[in-house]
């Protein structure tokens, strides 16, 4: 990858093509240009965006092409993982500067303390305001990464890389696994950028909206629009609305060119036959006969050629009006048989205290179609709560009993046999089902044809997510309560679309841990409850204003 020097804070790629070893081609000559400022990328499962994330970030090299980055660049993976015993000092990358300070406060003047810690004599002082900008102000420097929470794991990936001061800042995905409070830090981090360039690949829309425009990447190529996620989505129905206006006049144009056509070959046979009878009727010379028919025939040829041009050019204007309209299809539903009367118990818990999390004292008694969040900080332990429900783990203490057939959905979606196809992951969880019957359903869940013959461990992000969601939900006998964890991690907003369309389909309880208030807003939640210590029960308003609310750091 060549990297020439260039001005502090850009970020470019030239002619850039990417293919992976097998061949597959990601990107074929993509030139792109970000400015400074927030820009939000998005684009649909599969369109790339990781992959052009590690390419800018410098993880990948492009097969052809350049990417030139100008001044300090920093990077936060979708999948972050860090060693669990690293001191936080350590994740921080300021142990060794540490270690000098103290060296040199205890009389140790060597050169090499000094050379370490260059101008960064308040390193700590920033370390620690760092970490309690982002809500982490009561995590010492000396603890270690393993006491911390998953979403405090990537506040603290955060903190270091804000700490290099970059002046390009990769995120991808970074809201992954945030409870409210860690993402409205996070939020408030994002809000404060005023160096450079930040980049950020979010399905969350509260952080989209922050941003100053919206690269959307499509078909390999990038388009532009000013604004947040809102004035995304306004332009993009604009743009809509044309296209289906274009659309609906070329298809009139093909319509009258046909007619057109039809009427012209009518009219020239009809002279044809007009032309032929006259020189018999005439009697006239087999050469002056033979000079009319070659005429004539010259004359309908023109014509027909005239008019089947007129068609060809009216059907490549439908091609290109069809290739703007979106095609974002929606997962269509109906699971008759997951309906429960409203007064029925579907699920209790009483005294449950799981081996893991906040919780000591559990109760909760689920009722018919009811649609319940659980929402808590970072380590509270909802995970913990489903799976102890779904009879994974035994709890410590009380008990969880269900009434109806339960199914879960776990955030890793490894309810999938990669080894299988589509349909035969669906043939698993619904025994005595006919295959056809199965096919029919998973054409709903835009798995047509063939498509259903993939096999898992083939599938992308999206359609993996697709084909987990129709094992769970097409189950026999068919889940009257649905318990979700974290559903909406490493969705695109199109596939969270298909979730929604999905789950108001579906007529029995549901249990969803989670994160994204946009999302539990729009399947309609019943309870929300916090999981702390105990279930506490809240309003929509309240989770919101948590959100918003102004925060303090430490």
């Amino acid at each position: 990858m060549s990297q020439p020097l260039a001005p502090a804070a850009s970020l470019t790629c030239s002619a850039m093509s990417f293919r992976w070893p097998d061949g597959t081609e990601v990107f074929d000559g993509l030139s792109l240009t970000v400015g400074r400022g927030r820009t939000g990328l998005v684009g649909t499962n599969g369109s790339g965006k990781s992959t052009l994330m590690r390419l800018l970030a410098g993880r990948l090299r492009p097969t052809e092409g350049s990417v030139t980055v100008g001044g300090r660049l920093a990077y936060l993976p979708q999948n972050l993982t860090l060693d669990t015993g690293l001191r936080v000092e350590d994740a921080l990358g300021i142990a060794g500067r540490r270690a000098a300070l103290r060296a040199i406060e205890s009389g140790d003047v060597a050169d090499e303390h000094f050379e370490t810690i260059g101008d960064d004599w308040d390193v700590e002082e920033r370390a620690l305001a760092t970490l309690g900008s982002l809500g982490l102000g009561d995590v010492g420097l000396d603890r270690t990464v393993g006491q911390l929470s998953g979403g405090e794991t990537v506040l603290l990936r955060l903190a270091a890389l804000l700490l290099e001061r970059p002046d390009v800042l990769l995120l991808d995905e970074p809201t992954n696994n945030l409870d409210v409070f860690a993402r409205r830090r996070l939020h408030e981090a994002v809000d404060a950028w005023r160096s450079g360039i930040l980049l950020v690949i979010s399905h969350d829309r509260d952080l989209l909206e922050r941003v100053d425009r919206i690269a959307e990447l499509r078909s390999g190529s990038v388009s532009w629009y000013g604004g947040g996620y809102s004035a995304y989505e306004e332009a993009l129905a604009t743009q809509q609305e044309a296209a289906g206006r274009m659309l609906r006049a070329a298809e009139s144009d093909v319509r009258r060119q046909k007619r057109e056509l039809e009427e012209a070959q009518v009219k020239v046979a009809r002279r044809q036959r007009h032309n032929k009878k006259m020189d018999a009727q005439n009697r006239a010379p087999r050469i002056v006969a033979g000079a009319h028919k070659r005429s004539s025939q010259e004359a309908a040829g023109k014509l027909k050629g005239l008019h089947e041009d007129r068609l060809q050019e009216a059907r490549e204007r439908l091609d290109e009006a069809s290739d703007a309209i979106r095609d974002d299809a929606e997962i269509r539903v109906r699971l008759p048989h997951t309906a429960v009367p409203a007064g029925r118990t579907v699920l209790t818990l009483e005294g449950l205290r799981p081996r893991f999390g906040a919780l000591r004292d559990g109760a909760l008694q689920v009722r018919g179609p009811e649609r319940i969040a659980l929402i808590g900080r970072n380590g509270a332990g909802k995970t913990t709560l489903l799976r102890t429900v779904t009879g994974e783990l035994e709890p410590e203490a009380g008990e969880a009993r269900t009434f109806v057939p339960l199914r879960f959905l776990p955030q890793r979606l490894d309810v999938l046999d990669e080894g299988l196809s589509v349909a035969a992951n669906v043939s698993r969880t619904a025994p005595g089902v006919t295959d056809n019957h199965i096919r029919a359903q998973l054409a709903r869940f835009l798995f047509k044809g063939a498509r259903a013959e993939q096999l898992a461990g083939t599938l992308s992000g999206g359609e993996r997510f697709r084909a987990a969601l129709a094992a769970v939900m097409l189950a026999e006998p068919a889940p009257q309560l649905l318990l979700l964890d974290e559903p909406t991690n490493n969705l695109d907003l199109a596939a969270v679309r298909q979730l929604t369309s999905a789950l108001q389909a579906y007529e029995g309880a549901l249990v969803i841990a989670g994160h994204d208030l946009a999302f539990l807003e729009s399947v309609g939640i019943t309870r929300w409850l916090f999981v702390g210590e105990e279930l506490t029960e809240a309003s929509a308003e309240e989770v919101r204003e948590l959100l918003e609310a102004p925060t303090t750091s430490g």
